[in-house]
């Protein structure tokens, strides 16, 4: 019995080896590129791959572990062995036919396979035409070479499938295999952690291509046709060269290095330090200044009179992953899906950290909760973070709340470890104590159980602790050369439950304080509409820096275009759009 006990992890065993020797043939194709990466890298690629390959090898155990069920409680007339052995080689053929294409297309693509050469399939003759025949040639024999690997594989590690000794029933039997079944779901789901696997627990590397190694191309394909809705653009309502026009008139200077901006920073400053804190959820209902319920923010609203203060920005979606890239990338939001979700487009995206790199300064990245949470580490890998802090990295009793770590832990260590960040530096943190449930460690400081209630004191323990940190931060000696940009990744429903489009669901704090600032600046109010895609380039250009790398990013103290004077703030959400701007 202990032998057909071991039947299904012998079978799941098969294909994490057969996903080995897949990525080994991988790294072999592209021998040149394997033998550029740094010292000790391809047995890490191994290493990181090997979850995803589990989650994979979960995907393709499903049928066969049923089979084997059904199989058991059929009886020997059924042919439980013939009938996995075709459905194992029918899988194996897949797999290999995956493995083959994704070879061919990697080199002039730069992405592994994804479900984007579908689009393909109604034309074979011209997808064909575009590879040679000698190409092709090896193509088959590599997936014929593929086809025998499985084969020997699964003969040498699963083997033929033993009969049920004497005695043992065959309900005994499939309740075994069911069991084995319904284990399935943690590989499934890449383990017990609260945020399913996907792509970014991969991504360990600043290299690209070892990135790419570590993906299993079959649970890639998988993902992505799982988050293809349609080719079709439901949002087209003009002609490509209309809507192009239309587009140059709102961003006239995108490409500028800002000339025209007001200068914010003391005169004489090179290269000041950059500390940018992501605050979740921080709608501008619950920020006084901003003529939200007063008493809630009371250190962002200190810091309004104190420093620069942007009444009139909205965020560019309604998800933390859509506000990153929005404010690190400058990029637009689309209402039906992310672009995050897609790690070959998202290392196409412009990245204030992979420009500030560039100009010498250090970077790091500090998160309470799990990176890998909605894609964003494929993201932040590729955009050039050196170092990155999130929930695995704090102490198992400092992981005190749902996401992770609460926001006094998190700026405790930023605390700790700013000082020793060499200057100058751009380091971003993301809070999370403001995400529901809104469960934060300290006494209500508003009546009520409801969801507002929670979500005002949860908002309020953020901005109170976010105040101890800022001033314990001024009597180090990295703030007189520091500008701290204080935003919200994004806004809330509630209090007041608004409804998806209302343009005061998306409207959120943006404040500049820190030592860089110049006296004048000080006190500052910035009326101009914009967007979180605005900052990028109103970053940069305080930095005299350009921002020519971000197309639909907008100086917001430089003056507004004619076509819509005040600003303007595209903002979207699931399946509409809209846009905000002042009062006619």
């Amino acid at each position: 019995m202990k032998s057909r006990f071991a039947f299904q992890p012998r079978y799941f065993l098969f294909w994490l080896l057969y996903f080995g020797l897949v990525r080994a043939l991988f790294l072999v194709y592209y021998l040149s590129r394997t033998s550029a990466l740094p010292a000790g890298t391809v047995p890490r690629i191994f290493g990181h791959a090997l979850r995803l390959d589990a989650s994979a090898a979960a995907y393709l155990c499903l049928a066969p572990f049923l089979l084997f069920v059904v199989g058991s409680l059929a009886g020997a007339r059924f042919g439980l062995a013939r009938g996995l052995r075709g459905l194992t080689m029918v899988l194996v053929a897949l797999v290999a036919l995956l493995t083959v294409a994704d070879l061919a297309l990697y080199g002039p693509w730069g992405f592994r396979l994804d479900a984007t050469p579908l689009q393909y399939l109604r034309t074979p003759g011209e997808a064909a035409a575009s590879a040679s025949p000698g190409l092709l040639g090896l193509l088959l024999g590599l997936w014929l070479a593929l086809l025998g690997v499985g084969w020997g594989l699964y003969k040498g590690v699963v083997g033929r499938i033993p009969a049920l000794p004497a005695g043992f029933s065959r309900g005994r039997a499939a309740l075994a295999g069911l069991l084995y079944l319904a284990l399935l779901v943690v590989p499934l789901r890449g383990g017990l952690q609260q945020i399913p696997i996907n792509q970014s627990d991969v991504y360990f590397s600043s290299v690209p291509f070892a990135n790419h190694a570590a993906l299993n191309v079959p649970w890639n394909v998988l993902n992505s046709l799982f988050l293809q809705n349609s080719t079709r653009n439901p949002y087209q309502f003009l002609p490509d060269t209309a809507a192009a026009r239309l587009t140059a008139s709102l961003y006239p200077a995108a490409n500028a290095t800002g000339p025209d901006t007001v200068r914010l920073l003391r005169p004489g400053l090179q290269k000041p330090n950059v500390l940018f804190i992501i605050l979740e959820s921080f709608t501008g209902k619950l920020v006084g200044h901003l003529g939200g319920e007063p008493g809630i923010t009371p250190t962002l609203d200190s810091l309004s009179r104190t420093g620069v203060a942007f009444h009139n920005v909205f965020a560019a979606g309604d998800r933390s992953q859509k506000g990153l890239v929005a404010l690190l990338s400058g990029y637009p939001n689309q209402p039906a899906t992310s672009i995050i979700k897609y790690p070959r487009k998202t290392e196409q995206l412009p990245h204030l950290a992979r420009v500030l790199r560039a100009q010498g300064y250090s970077t790091a990245y500090y998160h309470g909760g799990e990176l890998a949470f909605a894609n964003m580490k494929s993201y932040l890998v590729t955009a050039g973070y050196q170092r990155f802090t999130e929930r695995a990295d704090f102490r198992t009793q400092d992981q005190n709340a749902k996401w992770g770590a609460h926001d006094h832990v998190l700026f405790n260590r930023l605390q700790q470890e700013l000082p020793d960040q060499p200057a100058p530096f751009f380091v971003t943190a993301f809070t999370l104590s403001s995400h529901e449930p809104f469960d934060v460690p300290m006494r209500a400081r508003f009546r009520g159980t409801d969801e507002a209630s929670r979500f005002r004191n949860s908002v309020y323990y953020t901005d109170h602790v976010l105040g101890q940190f800022l001033q314990k931060a001024r009597q180090q000696p990295w703030w007189a050369n520091t500008l701290v940009v204080l935003v919200a990744d994004h806004g809330h429903p509630q209090p007041g439950n608004s409804p998806n489009h209302d343009p005061a669901k998306f409207r959120i704090p943006l404040l500049l304080t820190g030592g860089a600032l110049a006296p004048a600046a000080q006190g500052r109010e910035v009326l101009t509409y914009g967007s979180q895609t605005d900052v990028a380039a109103t970053l940069l250009h305080q930095l005299n820096l350009p921002a020519t790398t971000f197309p639909w990013s907008r100086d917001l103290l430089a003056p507004t275009p004619p076509t819509w004077p005040g600003g303007a703030a595209f903002y979207s959400f699931t399946d509409g759009f809209g846009v905000a701007t002042p009062p006619a």
